[in-house]
């Protein structure tokens, strides 16, 4: 078994201590007009589910955190938020009730823009605390992004938020659950000439925004450039990349 939660207490305790463990981050809010609430929970807990058809019983998989912090998206209707504090709670309680067990290795996977800040002072005070342990962060974009600048055909601006990746792997994977018919047009405001960055590019300075003042639809970036051949692409690359990335936090 994989899913901590899954396991009965008698299996937990037989597990190799050395077994990576991962805390999955999601979040609940506006992802335009086109894709579910639940869009970044349902992307981390693809990838997640990526992971376990190659590892196996090499891995073991916590209980998603599936509320983030949201609270720049509070203009558009459905999205929910927890406070930076309380994220940075449960992300360091939940984490540190897995190492409590013996566990060695933990790896935070991000799905949500919004968690990087509070997903790295977790690492920060995870590492701290026990510096025994192997604490590793990442986010699925971050894994694989010149691999993923390579599949992107819209340029810089065209992915963010609700854009042509995250609806690609949408299509691929819960098609569903993605309303095309009210897929809308490309859309985000800058401000300044430095005000660059997307979901790929770092910019050379970030200035605090509200979505609404981003984009009158929710999205940031292209979907209209979308496809599930581009998303399971997309779920093939990211998924290998962490594949490896686990794999080699278990090498003492």
């Amino acid at each position: 078994m994989t899913y901590w939660e899954q396991m009965t207490s008698a299996r937990l305790a037989t597990v190799d201590r050395s077994l990576p463990v991962i805390l999955p981050l999601g979040a609940v809010e506006q992802h335009g007009p086109h894709l579910p609430l639940a869009t970044d929970r349902i992307l981390v807990d693809h990838f997640c589910q990526g992971i376990d058809r190659h590892l196996g019983d090499d891995v073991l998989i916590l209980p998603t955190v599936s509320v983030g912090y949201s609270k720049h998206h509070d203009d558009f209707p459905g999205t929910l938020s927890l406070t930076h504090e309380t994220l940075l709670r449960q992300i360091v309680q939940t984490a540190d009730s897995a190492l409590r067990h013996g566990m060695t290795s933990l790896l935070i996977l991000n799905a949500h823009g919004g968690n990087e800040g509070i997903a790295q002072v977790a690492l920060e005070q995870l590492g701290h605390s026990r510096p025994e342990c192997k604490i590793v962060r990442t986010a699925w974009w971050q894994i694989a992004s010149e691999a993923l600048l390579a599949i992107s055909t819209t340029g810089p601006g065209g992915v963010g938020h609700a854009c042509e990746l995250e609806t690609s792997l949408l299509l691929a994977i819960a098609p569903h659950l993605v309303d095309e018919s009210a897929i809308p047009p490309r859309e985000n405001k800058s401000w300044f000439s430095w005000d660059t960055a997307d979901m790929l590019r770092s910019g050379s300075a970030i200035i605090y925004r509200r979505f609404a003042d981003v984009s009158s639809t929710g999205v940031f970036g292209d979907p209209q450039a979308a496809s599930a051949e581009k998303g399971q692409q997309i779920s093939e690359i990211v998924t290998q990349r962490l594949v490896d990335l686990v794999r080699s936090m278990t090498v003492r």
